[in-house]
């Protein structure tokens, strides 16, 4: 274990924050970092071209195999697969690069790519020519010589990656939940618990900030996630306790005090309550990790 989850920030020094890298080369040269929980800030795009991996992303084992895109968001914990033989390309950027405004930044949020409610997205990508080919030119356009252009065209691009890949996304089988208040309601509830998850575990508070009745908020959380509202609380503290009870050495006092809980035998309480084994049971099951 390591004393804390490792912070990876994007690289510094490119004119854009953007790139695209190779996959094999990457976990090589990274492996210290990739091949051990980290958390980066931004996003990824996996191509995997040959071979199958399998990446650890929040503790669910993901697959991907040749011909695939694996997208990942940013702040997701990983660890990146060094021991299959499998290569490709590997798109990166941030925030920063993408939302130019609000409305940029909302895509981001809501997209089916990056903020499913239900598993990370995985998809073939064997008859998916247009979205191959503007990867392609994305890397094309980074090796160009930087002018006036040079960012719009790119960022421009990327757009229409991600709406081509969530074509081909829902070609695949996605379930898409309908768009409507229900919705609107669970995505403004998650970005609430995301933002405040240590010190607000209360239903009650969310559904104020939220201008509607704990009893409404229910009902969409219902409707789109099949759980309740406490249940998506419940579930970011104990990702994150698990986080911290596996990827860092942190006693567990300090892991109980970093999710807002003053007293460890509360934490401890909790953690037993929802993972049927105490925080020291827990991270015995991951001597190696």
């Amino acid at each position: 274990m390591q004393p804390a989850i490792k912070q990876v920030k994007f690289k510094p020094g490119l004119p854009l924050e953007i790139e695209i890298i190779p996959v094999a080369d990457t976990i090589a040269k990274h492996k210290e970092v990739t091949t051990t929980a980290h958390r980066a800030e931004f996003y990824h795009i996996f191509w995997i071209q040959k071979g199958t991996a399998e990446y650890l992303i929040d503790f669910q084992p993901v697959q991907v195999k040749a011909d695939s895109f694996l997208f990942v968001s940013k702040d997701r914990v990983q660890v990146l697969d060094h021991k299959s033989r499998h290569d490709g390309k590997l798109l990166l950027f941030t925030d920063n690069f993408f939302a130019k405004n609000g409305a940029d930044a909302r895509f981001l949020r809501s997209s089916i790519l990056f903020n499913d409610f239900l598993n990370i997205p995985v998809i073939s990508v064997k008859e998916a020519t247009s979205a191959k080919k503007v990867f392609l030119e994305i890397e094309s356009e980074l090796s160009e010589e930087k002018d006036q252009y040079h960012y719009d065209i790119l960022r421009n691009m990327l757009h229409n990656l991600l709406l081509l890949a969530e074509r081909e996304r829902r070609k695949q089988g996605y379930t898409e939940a309908a768009k409507g208040a229900d919705l609107d309601y669970t995505v403004l509830f998650k970005d609430l618990v995301e933002d405040q998850f240590v010190k607000t575990k209360s239903v009650n508070i969310y559904a104020s900030q939220m201008n509607v009745s704990e009893k409404r908020l229910a009902q969409a959380i219902s409707k789109t996630l099949g759980k309740s509202p406490k249940s998506v609380i419940d579930e970011r503290v104990m990702l994150e306790a698990k986080r911290l009870l596996v990827h860092t050495n942190f006693a567990i006092k300090e892991i109980g005090y970093r999710l807002g809980f003053e007293e460890p035998t509360n934490f401890i309480k909790y953690f037993r309550k929802h993972a049927e084994k105490t925080p020291i049971e827990f991270r015995e099951c991951y001597p190696n990790r």
